[in-house]
């Protein structure tokens, strides 16, 4: 009884998680602020729905951690690739946006002889 329930609750905090996603990639000025949105909070979000199922039918439990797992290792991973790739093409970032620690970095790289790769 007190699985379900907490199986429930799990489900429930990642299905508002999830919406919060949603609507903030819709409020976000550019793709860099859309993209952070997206994947902290689909990342929580996914992972609470996916261990609430798990909790909620315990025969599935083992196959919803290793799901999660994978989850927790490509997220930030392709999120970080997706951003580098947006910003080496050109991508502007929002006016609204104060710092660009990236194009810093490069900048410095490019000054000491560095190459970027």
């Amino acid at each position: 009884m007190i699985y379900r329930a907490l199986g429930e609750f799990l489900i429930l905090v990642g299905s508002l998680f999830l919406f919060l996603a949603g609507l903030g990639l819709l409020r976000m000025p550019d793709v860099y602020n859309r993209m952070q949105t997206g994947t902290k909070a689909t990342t929580l979000g996914a992972l609470s729905v996916i261990m609430g199922v798990g909790i909620y039918h315990p025969q599935w439990f083992f196959k919803t951690a290793i799901i999660s797992l994978f989850i927790l290792l490509t997220n930030p991973v392709s999120s970080h690739a997706l951003a580098r790739a947006s910003h080496n093409k050109g991508i502007p970032l929002a006016k609204v946006s104060v710092l660009d620690r990236y194009a810093e970095d490069k900048e410095k790289g490019l000054k000491e002889g560095e190459n970027d790769s």
